[in-house]
C-alpha cells in the first residue's frame, strides 16, 4: 500500500472542481491529490514550495563545498595591470 506524506487528501475530480477551494479548505497544508486511490501529485502552499527549493539549493552548495575543500587555492588579482 502507497504512503501518504500529506494530512490532508483529495481526489482529482474534486481538485477539478475548485482547486482554490482545495487550498483554502487545507489552510496551509500539504494536499495529496489522489487518482484511483493512489497518490499522482502533492500540492504545496507556495511559501513553502520555495522554501523547500531553498534548501535544496543550499544542500547542493554544501556538496560543491566539501567536494572542494581538498583543493589548492589559487591566488587571483582584480587589480588592472
Amino acid at each position: 500500500m502507497q504512503r501518504v506524506e500529506a494530512s490532508v487528501a483529495v481526489s482529482v475530480s474534486d481538485l477539478k472542481k475548485s482547486p482554490s477551494a482545495v487550498m483554502d479548505d487545507a489552510a496551509g497544508q500539504t494536499v495529496a491529490v489522489l487518482n484511483h486511490n493512489r497518490v499522482m501529485a502533492y500540492m504545496v502552499p507556495a511559501a513553502a514550495y520555495e522554501a523547500m527549493i531553498e534548501r535544496l539549493d543550499d544542500l547542493a552548495l554544501i556538496e560543491t563545498v566539501r567536494q572542494r575543500q581538498d583543493e589548492t587555492p589559487v591566488r587571483v588579482s582584480l587589480d588592472a595591470l
